[in-house]
């Protein structure tokens, strides 16, 4: 099933018929050029290609993430191009995610090649400017209703953060310049300088 969009027209969200993890990889395989997530209603979102300076500060979040993940040992982090199917059905690629260790070892070998049928433990949404915070707010609550233990979402061009916790509301501290894990990632710091400025820090 092929689609043609305009750049101009993206985001999108699209109806389509069920598929398969395989069918949704396949389709996903034939579109190298675009992203894609599914909501649990089935419907397709179509996302355009992150803006370089996007990249470079997820860059600068996935180095911090791996750097503890690696010293911790308690579980696996993962990049924007992972996929994930939730328990509500929806298929979604955080920013950057870390999943114990232990869940995921629940999977089967074989599951464990394939898409994750798992909400990881701690999210992270990095705001681009194509994003809409209407829709980054709505999947962050998501994933703590899907079982997330704590996320942060993280606008670079107002400098904030939005800290998830299941059943709170979202916490808005101000003026950070770090943010520190909890729960399932305590130990954690995000150096916040560096996201919202990688280019000098």
């Amino acid at each position: 099933m092929a689609i043609v969009l305009e750049d101009a027209f993206l985001p999108a969200t699209l109806t389509v018929p069920p598929m398969t993890d395989e069918e949704f990889a396949a389709f996903c395989a034939e579109h190298p050029d675009l992203f894609f997530e599914m909501t649990a209603d089935g419907e397709l979102i179509v996302m355009p290609p992150t803006f370089s300076s996007t990249g470079a500060q997820n860059f600068e979040i996935l180095g911090q993430l791996r750097s503890w993940s690696r010293t911790d040992g308690r579980g696996v982090g993962n990049d924007s191009s992972t996929g994930f199917v939730l328990p509500n059905g929806a298929r979604r690629s955080p920013d950057a995610s870390w999943t114990p260790k232990s869940e995921i070892l629940k999977l089967s070998p074989e599951d464990r090649k394939g898409f994750w049928h798992l909400c990881p433990d701690f999210v992270i949404e990095l705001r681009s400017n194509s994003d809409r915070m209407r829709v980054l707010r709505e999947k962050m609550t998501e994933y703590m209703a899907n079982g997330a233990q704590l996320g942060w979402l993280l606008d670079p061009e107002a400098r904030t953060v939005e800290i998830y916790r299941p059943g709170l509301e979202p916490e808005l501290p101000d003026g950070k310049e770090s943010v520190a894990g909890e729960g399932p990632v305590d130990g954690f710091v995000l150096d916040l300088r560096s996201v919202w400025d990688p280019f000098t820090a």
